[in-house]
């Protein structure tokens, strides 16, 4: 049950109609026989314009949730509250893309059914100020129409930055978590983000067109990865190709779309939730494939490079067998030692393999510009990467959530960090500790200090799903772009149950016990 539904709070609608209605006003200056004559003349066509106003607020509410992302396992809860303070008998289905709105009248004996259908991105700024319209219609503060007044101006409003703040911040993005999750060097973090600022542009570009929009996320993989096993190939290997092609296209994996499908599928919302589902692991798939093609593609035409990449892999996987006598030149023998037979050799410690790091070839007579980034630069960098995912997200600058959305963040990768470095190649279990961190903090959060537990959590969930990935192998899956699927699924997995545990051990304790978990 929604924590606003009236049942709960107990709120009893007064304010059905607009408080500044001409016909009600007018209805106070006339006296008993003149308001009896008035009231019988246009009794049907003030009310059936009363509730047309309720549903096309609900209508309208109903654009605005899947316009700016809402958590999409609470839309038809929310709707349905609305729906009982404001009297109205209707019923809803959310589909993924869509939402059914159905309205009866049991006087007439007839209904009138709505599609919504729109799509829209993660806009937490907007998302708030939705939320606020919403509590104060089921709170009965305001009227149905002056609210689809407001929810009018958030759709038709301007965007919150312009185009070229957004691409300062996707320059800023894929460059800093390049060195912090992808082991990127302060070279490698340059092309990184000027690779994302080239994505967002032909994202831009992909928006415009339909044609285009459907092979958007190969071709921009294909272009980035042929970019950065190119450069990856200089003789001089100041370049990683992991840390590029892997933070380059941090900008479109579909973390958020992830997250809300699992929380559906955990929610017991089993059609929406599994179709969003197959169709983020699909969505991950291109990526990868489109990843290796591009490398691939390029090796296609450097013979020296792929020469090169197949002489060290040769090199590491080196063994020496031998068939012969043994015998001992210090003149000692020992029976339980056979004297004939067959020794195999291998590397005990391949070839270079301490001098990878995260998979980048990192000597140590490298100068410091080629070398990972020294481990007390995450105080520094968490911070600031917290900061611009959420404004990003579309969070105002101005907003006293943002500081708690910066801290719970920085929580978020501090767990995760000090899980890993205790739980070895258990990407879904150090997901699971990161998400469980990001769960108390934000429910708590929200329980004790009234704030909104969405858009507190929200960021340092995001935060997970690149940190998960590195542990996993990066973007590129140590060389197969297939394994990706799988370490998605197993970082969505950890995530869900992380976040759903967290939700039990909060609400275990004190009275109020109907908020839930990732909800307003």
């Amino acid at each position: 049950m929604d924590p606003d539904d009236p049942r709960v709070t107990g709120v009893r609608a007064e304010y059905l109609d607009d408080q500044g209605d001409l016909e009600k006003n007018a209805l106070k200056t006339m006296d008993y026989k003149q308001r009896r004559k008035h009231l019988m003349r246009v009794k049907i066509e003030f009310n059936v314009t009363s509730m047309a106003n309720r549903q096309e607020f609900l209508i309208k509410l109903a654009r605005c949730l899947m316009t700016f992302g809402a958590p999409s396992h609470r839309i038809e809860s929310q709707l349905v509250a609305a729906a009982r303070i404001l009297e109205v008998e209707a019923e809803f289905i959310h589909l993924p893309g869509v939402i059914i709105c159905s309205f009866g009248d049991q006087e007439l004996g007839c209904s009138e059914t709505h599609f919504v259908k729109c799509g829209g991105r993660l806009s937490l700024g907007a998302l708030h100020k939705v939320h606020m319209v919403y509590r104060m219609v089921v709170h009965d503060e305001v009227s149905a129409r002056q609210a689809t007044e407001q929810l009018d101006d958030l759709l038709t409003a301007p965007p919150l930055y312009g185009l070229a703040f957004r691409m300062l911040l996707a320059f800023s993005l894929s460059a800093l978590i390049c060195p912090l999750a992808f082991g990127g060097s302060f070279v490698d973090l340059w092309i990184a983000g000027t690779g994302a600022t080239l994505l967002a542009l032909l994202q831009l570009g992909a928006s415009k067109s339909a044609l285009y929009a459907n092979v958007f996320e190969i071709t921009a993989a294909i272009v980035i990865s042929f970019a950065a096993r190119g450069l990856s190939s200089i003789p001089s290997r100041i370049f990683c190709y992991t840390a590029i092609s892997s933070s380059s296209i941090i900008g479109i994996l579909p973390g958020y779309l992830i997250l809300s499908s699992s929380l559906e599928l955990a929610s017991k919302n089993i059609v929406c939730g599994s179709v969003k589902m197959v169709y983020a692991l699909i969505y991950t798939l291109f990526l990868g494939f489109g990843l290796q093609i591009g490398s691939d593609f390029y090796l296609l035409f450097d013979r020296h490079a792929r020469n090169e990449l197949d002489s060290l892999a040769s090199r590491l996987a080196t063994t020496t067998a031998l068939t012969g006598s043994w015998m001992a030149d210090n003149g000692t023998a020992n029976n339980s030692i056979p004297m004939t037979g067959t020794w195999t050799f291998t590397h005990a410690v391949p070839l270079f393999q301490h001098e990878i790091i995260d998979a980048c070839y990192r000597p140590s007579t490298f100068p410091w510009y080629l070398q990972p980034f020294p481990w007390w630069t995450a105080f520094i960098i968490v911070p600031l990467f917290s900061l611009l995912s959420s404004l990003a997200n579309l969070q105002p600058l101005r907003s006293k959530q943002l500081p708690v959305m910066v801290v719970i963040s920085c929580a978020s990768y501090v767990s995760n960090k000090v899980a890993n470095h205790y739980i070895f190649n258990r990407s879904d279990v150090v997901s699971a500790i990161g998400a469980f961190t990001v769960g108390v903090l934000g429910n708590i959060y929200s329980r004790k200090m009234g704030g909104t537990a969405f858009t507190s959590m929200v960021t340092g969930v995001l935060f997970l799903v690149p940190s998960g990935l590195s542990q996993a192998g990066g973007i590129t899956a140590n060389g197969n772009g297939i394994d990706i699927g799988g370490a998605m699924i197993a970082v969505t997995i950890g995530i869900t149950v992380g976040l759903f545990m967290s939700q039990a051990l909060v609400y275990m304790f004190g009275t109020r016990k109907n908020a839930a978990v990732f909800s307003f």
